[in-house]
């Protein structure tokens, strides 16, 4: 037997150091990552197959009130989370344990009365085998961002002012219903186009403050005549529309607006000041010849201008005639604007008589349109139109210009004693003008005429549109030595007061008051009065639109005395009025 006898050991030394450090730095990264993924503002979780919770981080304590050891071991209905969630995240669950891929939604979390809105991404851990094991969950809070979309889409179809549907949202109304009559024999509605009545008086007088004011006030007035369906929208300015919509009868929709005009009945009440406004309503009904809704908003907008034509503060319903009316008026105003180019006018001139001779003085320039198809048109026919384009301005000059040549042509023509005048009309949008004097000036150096032989006539209107403007513009004409009339007086203003401001030189009493003093006897006061105004100020007076022998005598026992009108003289061109200068007057 043959011992072996063991002489030691052997140690073996494996240096470790890097392993530890290693381990060491994963521990660390495990902490941070732990630190990092439980201070996360983000809801993380993971699910098993079972989408039951196996981990949540302390977050989703914050939003349910739930801590987050109840979530363990439990599915989203068994922690009575609400339907709508747990329906939408246990489906997208289901589809990455099926699918292997990962996916991303929206939904809500209503808790507590208070719904937040989250963002959620499911990324699949997959075990050795392939199958997914846990689905990781990654939720974001995304609420401040849906309520910044929801302001932007609130902003983009509503007034910033008013807080209504703007012309978008409301279009987009009028186009559903529009719709929905197609689709429903019995469906009806309507469209209200609502102006209110001289809201740029109040904004320019008052401010643009109390404008808004104002605006925003009667937004909430007609909300509060409106039926929970109805509509109302502000499209800008003071432009408003209503969709009435489905209405039973013609009655709901009179009811309405009848009840809109009486709710503006009483004043409002705007930082101190108490504004009355009223509307002027335009109506169209639901027909099946509307295909497109800005054809209903169209003669919506038309019957309103009838409203407003009519006398404001009313309401007028559309019919075919109004479109026909609105056409012709769009056909003359295109007509004008080449009269304009064309230079399709001519000046007629109708003589002011002085009454204790019959002696012509001058004569008024009036114009008229030559119309290349219709013939002669009469002022009345255009120059309203004229006005409301501001093609009465070009128009005006040239009027100005023609009767300054021609009364130059004719003094030199006819030597008289005093030297004949010329009298024109000085429209509103003329008078505002800021370079009227420079363009007087201009027309009677280029025509020779001298500024005592030119009469301008405006209107009271025309003075108290703004008051500081004429001021300066009647003192500066007067320093031109020009004379200066008042047109149609007795239907306007007709304030003692402004005519010591505006001294005037002479005053022309509208036709309206001659026309009934020799018929029965009425106005007869009236005119005797404003005659004796004129006397006691010191200013001539003209009787427009003398007709007959006995205006013509009632004229003259009150002393008026000067006249114009058909008993003397219709307008005439130019050539008959060198006749008419020639044989003069001789009424019979």
């Amino acid at each position: 037997m043959t011992t072996v006898t063991s002489l030691g050991a052997v140690l073996v030394f494996q240096d470790i150091t890097e392993r530890n450090q290693i381990l060491e730095a994963l521990a660390r990264r495990q902490q941070e990552f732990k630190a990092l993924v439980e201070n996360a503002p983000d809801i993380i979780s993971r699910f098993n197959t079972q989408l039951r919770y196996v981990y949540v981080n302390p977050a989703i304590e914050k939003v349910t009130g739930i801590s987050a050891e109840t979530f363990i071991g439990k599915t989203n209905a068994e922690l009575n989370l609400p339907e709508e969630f747990c329906c939408i995240c246990d489906r997208q669950l289901q589809q990455v344990f099926q699918t292997k891929e990962e996916t991303e939604f929206e939904c809500n979390l209503a808790i507590a009365q208070q719904t937040r809105h989250y963002h959620t991404r499911l990324v699949p851990e997959l075990a050795s085998d392939g199958s997914v094991y846990f689905v990781l969950s990654i939720s974001h809070d995304i609420t401040a961002l849906k309520l910044a979309e929801a302001q932007l889409i609130h902003d983009a179809f509503h007034d910033i002012l008013t807080g209504l549907p703007n012309r978008a949202l409301f279009m987009e109304r009028l186009e559903r219903a529009l719709m929905l009559t197609k689709r429903r024999a019995d469906y009806r509605f309507a469209v209200l186009f609502l102006d209110l009545d001289r809201f740029k008086v109040i904004n320019d007088s008052l401010g643009h403050m109390i404008g808004d004011q104002l605006l925003t006030a009667l937004a909430r007035r007609l909300e509060n005549c409106l039926r929970s369906g109805d509509t109302v929208a502000r499209l800008g300015g003071d432009e408003f529309t209503i969709l009435l919509d489905d209405l039973q009868n013609a009655n709901e929709v009179t009811n309405i607006v009848e009840g809109i005009h009486a709710a503006l009945t009483s004043a409002f009440q705007l930082s101190g000041y108490e504004v009355f406004t009223t509307v002027s309503i335009g109506i169209a009904l639901s027909q099946s010849s509307y295909n497109h809704p800005e054809e209903l908003l169209r003669d919506a907008d038309i019957a309103m201008y009838r409203a407003k034509a009519l006398g404001k503060a009313r309401h007028e319903i559309f019919d075919s005639t109004m479109y026909t009316q609105v056409t012709q008026l769009l056909e003359l105003e295109m007509d004008l604007r080449r009269a304009v180019e064309r230079q399709e006018f001519q000046v007629y001139y109708q003589p002011i008589v002085l009454l204790e001779t019959y002696q012509i003085i001058g004569f008024e320039a009036l114009v008229r349109w030559q119309h290349p198809q219709h013939g002669l048109i009469s002022p009345d026919s255009f120059i309203p139109l004229a006005e409301e384009t501001g093609l009465i301005i070009p128009i005006g000059y040239w009027v100005l210009g023609e009767a300054c040549r021609q009364m130059r042509a004719w003094q030199l023509q006819f030597s008289t004693d005093p030297p004949l005048t010329i009298s024109v009309n000085l429209s509103t949008k003329q008078f505002s003008q800021p370079g009227l004097i420079e363009q007087i000036n201009q027309i009677m150096q280029e025509t020779g005429l001298e500024s005592g032989s030119l009469k301008l006539e405006i209107t009271e209107s025309v003075l108290m549109e703004n008051i500081q403007l004429a001021t300066f513009m009647l003192l500066q004409l007067r320093q031109m030595n020009m004379q200066v009339h008042l047109d149609d007086f007795g239907i306007g203003y007709s304030s003692l007061s402004y005519l010591h401001r505006f001294s005037s030189n002479a005053l022309k009493i509208d036709r309206s008051f001659i026309a009934k003093i020799g018929a029965n006897g009425e106005n007869l006061e009236i005119v005797q009065a404003i005659v004796a105004l004129a006397q006691s100020l010191n200013i001539d007076v003209i009787a427009e639109g003398v007709e007959t022998l006995k205006q013509l005598a009632q004229l003259r026992v009150m002393k008026c005395k000067y006249a114009q009108g058909y008993f003397f003289s219709k307008p005439l061109d130019r050539k008959s009025v060198e006749t008419l200068i020639l044989s003069g007057i001789e009424p019979s």
